[in-house]
Formats: structure tokens, sequence, C-alpha cells
């Protein structure tokens, strides 16, 4: 039974992150109507980011987030102005591709810079707090924290500001939202800068679990999509229940298999939930 519970924490602090990331992903395919498959990539951006800011200036990690956000922000904004944009009268299929071929550019910047082998925070043992026979590290109380506050600050932003409100329209019917006299192209961009937030945090919780590595984006980028499709792809809370649910799924398996399968529980999860209910838990697609 310890092994269970200890696996769920495990699978809570894992699914925080993926949550984190499918949201972005639900934003964006909600307003934009297309899947942003460079999603990871500009996680492992926002990670780079705060490495920086960690080397630099000497903070830890999460004191290192917002420069990990205006490293992913500003990538997502240079993607939508000069590649997206340009793109987006054509059929989404176009959109999908040139989205692959960012996420190829963002991976070979990044091994360029920062180089091919995995890099770390900060190095040394981190002592783990105990609760019984439940061992958590301190790093993960950061994560699945910082989780909630964004979700809370995401539900209000949602539900309460004016530009929250505007976006909920848009993605209901953009065509009759422009008509009401919303603008359009304001709320894409503030679209962009959330999702790459979002994602540039989930980079720097990511990189705080394990470490950094150049394709650690990539390689997320299936529970990611599966989470976001599992909770209902272009619904932000769908995601969250849909992280949750992967991550600890995806933790509980190493009880049978061998840890390196994991992401394909994901995959697995992912294929049932389109045979059984291919609009998701909640219903996508619109925020």
């Amino acid at each position: 039974m310890t092994d269970v519970l200890q696996l769920v924490v495990y699978g809570i602090v894992t699914g925080s992150i993926l949550a984190l990331g499918a949201i972005g992903v639900s934003l964006v395919f909600s307003i934009l109507r297309f899947a942003h498959f460079a999603h990871g990539d500009v996680m492992t951006v926002g990670a780079y980011g705060g490495l920086v800011g960690v080397t630099l200036a000497g903070v830890s990690p999460i004191v290192a987030i917002p420069v990990a956000i205006l490293f992913s922000v500003t990538v997502a904004l240079a993607a939508e102005v000069l590649l997206y944009r340009p793109l987006r009268s054509s059929h989404p299929i176009i959109l999908l591709i040139s989205s692959f071929g960012v996420a190829l550019i963002l991976r070979s910047a990044i091994q360029l810079f920062a180089g091919p082998s995995p890099q770390v925070f900060k190095s040394g043992i981190q002592m783990p707090m105990r609760f019984g026979d439940i061992i958590i590290r301190p790093d993960h109380f950061w994560i699945v924290g910082g989780t909630l506050v964004i979700i809370l600050a995401l539900h209000l932003f949602l539900s309460r500001s004016k530009f929250g409100k505007a976006m909920r329209a848009m993605s209901d019917n953009m065509d009759l939202a422009r008509i009401s006299g919303i603008p359009a192209y304001r709320m894409i961009l503030i679209t962009w800068v959330i999702a790459a937030a979002l994602a540039a945090v989930a980079g720097v919780f990511l990189g705080m679990d394990t470490r950094l590595h150049p394709v650690m984006g990539w390689r997320l980028l299936l529970p990611i999509f599966a989470a976001a499709i599992l909770g209902g792809i272009g619904r932000p809370y769908g995601a969250i229940a849909g992280g949750l649910i992967i991550g600890i799924s995806m933790e509980l398996s190493t009880m049978v298999i061998d840890p390196g399968y994991k992401h394909a529980v994901a995959f697995a999860l992912l294929v049932i939930m389109l045979i059984v209910r291919p609009t998701g838990i909640f219903k996508g697609t619109s925020l």
C-alpha cells in the first residue's frame, strides 16, 4: 500500500506538469483550431530560459520563472507573427505541419546553444520530507502548489476578466465575436502569451523534477496531448483532470511494466478515449 501511495504522489507531480502543458494546448486549439505540435519544445525553451536565469543571477528555479516565461513568450509570438499568421487562411493541416517545423527549429537551436548533454538547475542531493513512509521532495511541493495557484489564476482570468470573457466568446464563435467588436488578433496574441507562459512554467517544473535536456518537451508531447484529448480538447478545465489521470496512471503502471514504457500508458489511454468517447470527458472544443 505504501508503494501505491508513493506512486500516487509522483503521479500527482507528473500530472501537475502535464496539466499545465495540456491547458496551453487546449487554449491554442480552442481559439486557433489547430494542434500546436511545437508546444513541447516551447516548454523546453522555457526550461532553458529558467536555466539562464539561475546561472546568471544565482537564484532558485522558482525565482527564475519570469525569465523562462520571457523566453517562451518571445519564441511563441515570433512564430505567430512570422509563420502562423501568414498561413492562417490555409487549411489547418498546413498550420499543423508548420508547427512540426517550428518544433524542429527550436530543438536544434537549443542543442546548438546549450549542447546535447543533460543539465540540472542545481546539483547535490535534496533532503526529502517524510510523512510516515511517504517521501516527498521539497520541489514537489513547489510544483503542485504552483500549479494550483496558476490554475486558480487562470480560472479567475477566464471567468472574471474582460479579456477572458472575450477569449471564451472567440472560442464559441470567432466570426460572431469579430462582429461584436472583439479585437480578434489581439486576443490571439493574448492566447499565445498565456499558452507560452504556461508551457514555460511546465518546463521549469519538469526540469526541477528531473533534469534539462533538449528533447525533454518533445518526449512529454504525447502525454500532454493525451491529457488534453482525455479531458476534452479545447477545454482547459478538462485538461487539468486529464493531466492528473494520465500522470497517476503512468506512475502506477510502473508497478507492472518497465518504467521506460510508461509513456505507452498515455498512448493506450488516448486510444481508448478516442474509441469510447472521442469528445473527451468534458466534451471539447470551447473554453
